[in-house]
């Protein structure tokens, strides 16, 4: 059959200058730029989730490995702290990302939501915008959508003004308005219908040029895009036969939690579903993450979402390749982008083998490309295709660009993996213990005094504070003889939160804490409490984790201390309860430590230089420390604190919480099988460790002498534990199936032994190679010593001609496996 097209009309295939029309046709599937058909292969990187000094090289890393165009979500909390206030400096720079985007010969897409989800703190909007009256997030609400054009036109206009649009010349190809709305518009009824064609007018009546489109909104108007999300998205069809199909996010990984264990997606199973999407007639497929990065500062939403966001991405958290999925996935694409004229141009047909097992063959006139796929779990297939057998191991696709030779295989994986090291400093003359002053967060005023900036006669929620700080305190007096009706020997105080954090304190003294765990939104803190007679002061420190970002209605979920609050006497069987809801509560924003910038180097505060005090709440602790040498990523290993935020010369790490330890249960010492479909239990690790250990600093923070590193401890921990370190490769594995090329790479550092190396059906993984029941006769060991000591990278063939024959007989799937020393 004759496939569809969309048309993107450009004048340059990489760096877009002379663009000067852009239109969708209705009769096609593929992308054309330039007159000729695309299809595009896109990462999302997000700016704030890393600095601008990193850009450039992750731009260039990810073109390096087979990308066409960046996706980046574009966060309206961030841009527009305060109404009418916009920031677009430093690592909110969007303009500058985007140029970024475009010298490094890329394209762009934009997804300007404003809603982005995206495990960001509120989803992306701003806390101001729930204060204003008579406003309803995401519907059909004059107050909202007056906002949400605002941003978007603001957007819009800065990115037309510099020419950015591809039909203006620029780099970007497709804009995003709202955000994955069709998993929650049944909540919002017939006005949530009429929010979306809404959206969808207002987004054609800002003219970009370009297509927009809405992922997971299977009513999308016919004006639109709609877009698949997912783990898999091969079988998904657009609601317009005349639409391209596009998978605007495939999951990489997975988001962490506090509590959560370490998520990992295979190179195999990410390489599968996204061969299989093109199998099936995708067009453009998203990788969401390709560099995850950083909550820096007060950015992770949640509630309890973590500061790191390095999601099992190509790229990691610090930038770095996360190997094998970096180079598995860059030969995928070269293998893709070799067959892009026969995937855009050629007729399809399909044969169903049975058993899971397919086989899909585009043809022109010019060539015929073969993908085998076995979608089956368990058993390997063998396809017979004129006259030639195919072996197809169990979920994976073969892809034969003439239909005679497999070129690539997703489960037979021929890239090294990467096994990561933390190093000690190497900085010089750098103690091996950091020296550390301390001062306490002053909090008389309000645990003695109750004193506040502001008094209700109820309890309010914590978001009328519009979030400039994660802390507030909650204040109130009172008054009790011991003929009050609640007196008794046996009196409680119970306290209703919302699964964030609260911090208990009567009469100046702390009665205890209490916190919830991922995904519980309220719970119920119920402690024996001693009062005296007369005035009695009870002050409550509220401390969010990041605010809601997903769900129906998400924007409403309470924060703070919701109530009741009660005091419970009990006399013999009967129990007397006093609410003190209704109750005159004075509120304060805040810590004074955060409000008077401790954590910046110029603040002049006098710091004390005794014993240092542990485990004590509501402690500042200040050090200094000189920069690792070298320019590999450095690490700050937070052991041994609970939890809070932490600072380098005044940049914000972002939270941590180290005491939290992940799940003990669901880690599995074998190695993850690939097979069947993914989800985000499957293939964790770091079970009953703490969450997050290591933070990252990125080098831009850093200066090249000395450099401040400042932590509030908020529930008690010791700082002598910490310690700076650098990240690089430990070990690598090479792993070459016959016929491949083995290639092992120290990324700048020489290749200092071989720890295994062996021709054959080799049993284990890296780290546990071992011998399997045949392998070369000669020497492999030494020969790849010989090739690989003490040079940056190296390259084997794995063949017999080169490394002998082996005792294994024909049936046997032969591969070279090295584990190298960095």
């Amino acid at each position: 059959m004759k496939m569809n097209f969309l048309f993107l009309f450009c004048c340059s295939l990489l760096i877009l200058t002379t663009c000067t029309a852009t239109d969708i046709s209705r009769d096609g599937r593929a992308i054309t730029i330039n007159g000729q058909r695309r299809i595009i292969l896109s990462g999302s990187i997000h700016y704030p989730r890393s600095t601008s000094e990193m850009w450039p090289d992750l731009i260039k890393k990810a073109k390096e490995g087979g990308l066409d165009a960046i996706e980046t979500y574009v966060f309206w909390n961030a841009h527009e702290p305060l109404r009418r206030q916009y920031d677009f400096t430093g690592n909110l720079d969007l303009i500058r990302f985007i140029k970024t985007v475009q010298d490094q010969g890329l394209y762009a897409v934009l997804r300007i939501g404003p809603y982005v989800c995206a495990e960001w703190n509120y989803g992306g909007f701003p806390v101001w915008l729930h204060n204003m009256p008579g406003i309803e997030f995401r519907t059909a609400n004059n107050v909202f959508m007056n906002e949400m054009q605002n941003f978007t036109s603001l957007i819009v206009d800065m990115v037309k003004k510099e020419k950015l649009f591809a039909s203006q010349g620029g780099p970007i190809i497709l804009a995003q308005i709202e955000n994955e709305y069709g998993n929650v518009i049944a909540s919002y009824g017939d006005a949530g219908k009429a929010y979306m064609n809404w959206c969808a007018n207002m987004a054609q009546s800002l003219d970009i040029g370009v297509p927009w489109i809405m992922c997971q909104q299977n009513d999308a108007p016919s004006s639109v895009i709609n877009t698949c999300n997912g783990w898999y998205c091969d079988q998904f069809t657009p609601n317009n036969p005349n639409s391209p199909k596009m998978w605007t996010e495939n999951w990489t990984g997975w988001f962490k939690n506090w509590g959560g264990k370490d998520p990992h997606r295979t190179a195999e199973d990410l390489a599968f579903s996204v061969a299989r999407f093109f199998q099936l007639g995708g067009t453009f497929q998203n990788y969401y993450m390709y560099h995850g990065g950083t909550n820096f500062g007060r950015t992770s939403g949640g509630p309890y979402i973590t500061t790191t966001y390095d999601y099992d991405a190509p790229l990691n958290e610090y930038g770095s390749l996360n190997q094998p999925k970096y180079g598995h996935l860059k030969q995928l694409h070269d293998v893709l982008h070799s067959i892009e004229k026969t995937l855009t141009y050629g007729n399809v047909s399909s044969t169903d083998y049975g058993n899971s097992v397919t086989a899909t063959v585009y043809s022109t006139n010019d060539q015929q490309t073969c993908f085998f796929g076995n979608a089956n779990t368990t058993a390997d297939a063998t396809v017979t295709y004129q006259g030639a057998k195919y072996n197809v191991p169990a979920w994976s696709v073969s892809i034969l660009p003439d239909c005679k030779k497999e070129v690539f295989n997703t489960a037979k994986v021929n890239t090294q993996t990467s096994m990561m090291v933390k190093v000690s400093n190497k900085a010089e003359d750098e103690p091996m213990a950091l020296k550390w002053t301390w001062m306490s967060e002053s909090l008389h005023k309000t645990l003695v005094h109750g004193k506040g900036e502001v008094s209700a006669s109820h309890l309010l929620d914590q978001k009328v504070a519009n979030d400039v700080s994660d802390y507030m305190w909650y204040m109130t007096s009172l008054h009790l003889g011991k003929d009050d009706p609640v007196w008794s020997d046996e009196m409680r105080i119970r306290i209703n939160g919302t699964g964030h954090v609260m911090h208990s304190f009567i009469n100046g003294e702390h009665l205890g804490s209490q916190w919830a765990t991922y995904g519980v939104f309220n719970y119920k803190f119920e402690k024996r409490i001693h009062l005296k007679p007369g005035r009695n002061q009870i002050t409550l420190l509220s401390a969010t984790i990041g605010l809601q970002n997903y769900g129906p209605n998400f924007d409403v979920v309470q924060t703070g201390l919701p109530g009741p609050i009660e005091i419970i006497g009990q006399k013999g069987d009967e129990c007397i309860i006093k609410d003190l809801s209704k109750r005159t509560w004075t509120y304060k924003v805040g810590l004074d430590g955060f409000n008077t910038k401790l954590f910046n180097n110029n603040v002049d505060k006098v710091w004390s230089t005794g014993e240092m005090p542990i485990n004590k709440m509501m402690t500042w602790y200040k050090t200094t420390f000189k920069a690792p040498l070298g320019e590999e990523p450095v690490a700050v290993d937070l052991q041994g604190l609970g939890k809070g935020m932490a600072w380098v010369n005044g940049n914000s790490l972002g939270r941590y919480w180290p005491s939290y330890m992940a799940e003990e249960d669901g880690c599995s010492a074998e190695p993850c099988d690939y097979r069947g479909s993914y989800d985000n239990s499957k293939c964790v690790s770091n079970c009953g460790q703490p969450t997050q250990r290591w933070y990252h600093v990125p080098r831009s923070f850093m200066n090249r002498d000395v450099n401040e590193l400042v932590l509030f401890e908020e529930i008690g921990g010791n700082p002598s534990l910490v310690n700076f370190q650098t990240v690089r490769p430990g070990s690598v594995c090479g792993n070459a199936y016959e016929g491949k090329d083995m290639e092992l790479s120290c990324y700048g550092r020489p290749i200092s032994g071989i720890k295994f190396a062996s021709f054959g059906n080799v049993q284990g993984v890296c780290g546990s190679f071992r011998k399997g029941t045949c392998e070369a006769k000669s020497d492999v060991l030494s020969f790849v010593q010989n090739a690989c000591v003490g040079k940056e990278s190296c390259v084997v063939r794995a063949s017999e001609s080169l490394l002998g024959s082996t005792s294994c007989d024909s049936s046997t799937t032969k591969r070279l496996v090295v584990e190298a020393m960095c």
